[in-house]
């Protein structure tokens, strides 16, 4: 299992980070070994062109998008700025992409979210051929493309798209390279989304999937003090229903009850399991105190520096 990390849009104290210290950060996750810098799309920056700003700076590392809603973009602008961030990174962007979720696309964007599967297929069948540098003629219920875009030479980025749901996932095995995955424990991915997405893959005649697997993670010597810190910052994860249903597949009633939380060897085992459940990689998110958050760095470098994510 591969270990990536996320990156940390915040400078603290309620600022956000510049672009030059965000590309410190991830010059910094290279250097260790990190195989992945996750960068998430929420209301700050733009992931892609963060990714095509540091990816000119900083070399090897794979750069992902963890994930840019697909309801703000034309599945034209995004492929056509998806190819652009790729060649300015060399070939190393993973373009993670998904729905979001209805409260934010109904009540933020005044955008409809009716029917969101159908939405993602109809958004599928634009991109891809579009990076791949074929013309699309496409009309949907929702979306229209009539087009062609001059790509660079080199393959497209791979897409990976986030999917918890059946359908969802049988799209993302059918016709993508994987799912980013979030809040979601090793009883989950192996009975639900390991099965479901390998299954529709492998009847497509596509290539096993990446399953990547973020979740919070905390080492430190006062576990209960970490989930109760966990409990207020990860709060709203579980009130979303696409979260809520995974924490409630998981059998756990709060999304810090799926954190990675506690000493060194009680982590190690805890990402020991989420590999024997399929995740093919893991994007820490780590949290807690200063000390807490350098320890827990500390602690997956180590577990890079010898040769694999984990020794199960």
């Amino acid at each position: 299992m591969r270990i990536g990390i996320q990156t940390n849009p915040s400078a603290g104290g309620g600022r956000l980070a510049t672009l030059d210290q965000i590309v410190d950060q991830v010059a910094s996750f290279a250097t260790q070994g990190f195989a992945t810098a996750a960068f998430a799309n929420i209301f700050g920056y733009d992931a892609l062109t963060v990714i095509a700003v540091a990816g000119r700076a900083v070399p090897r590392i794979e750069l992902e998008t963890a994930v840019v809603p697909v309801f703000t973009r034309h599945p034209v602008a995004m492929a056509q700025q998806a190819v652009t961030t790729q060649a300015a990174a060399g070939g190393r962007l993973v373009l993670g992409i998904g729905l979001s979720h209805r409260p934010v696309v109904e009540e933020r964007w005044g955008m409809s979210f009716e029917r969101p599967v159908e939405y993602m297929q109809e958004y599928l069948a634009i991109l891809l051929p579009l990076m791949r540098g074929e013309a699309v003629e496409y009309s949907g219920k929702r979306l229209r493309a009539k087009t062609q875009l001059s790509v660079p030479e080199g393959p497209p980025p791979p897409v990976i798209l986030a999917a918890l749901g059946e359908r969802q996932l049988r799209l993302a095995g059918a016709q993508t390279d994987g799912t980013a995955l979030w809040m979601v424990g090793p009883k989950t991915l192996a009975g639900h989304i390991v099965p479901i997405i390998t299954e529709a893959a492998r009847q497509a005649g596509r290539p096993a999937p990446r399953i990547l697997a973020g979740l919070p993670i905390c080492v430190t010597s006062d576990a209960a003090a970490a989930r109760a810190r966990a409990a207020r910052a990860f709060q709203m994860y579980g009130q979303l229903p696409s979260y809520r249903a995974m924490l409630d597949r998981e059998g756990v009633a709060r999304p810090e009850d799926v954190a990675l939380v506690g000493s060194e060897p009680d982590v190690e085992q805890q990402l020991a399991e989420l590999e024997q459940a399929g995740a093919t990689d893991f994007t820490a998110s780590p949290f807690g105190s200063a000390e807490e958050q350098q320890r827990t760095l500390e602690f997956l470098r180590s577990m890079v520096a010898h040769g694999r994510g984990v020794a199960v």
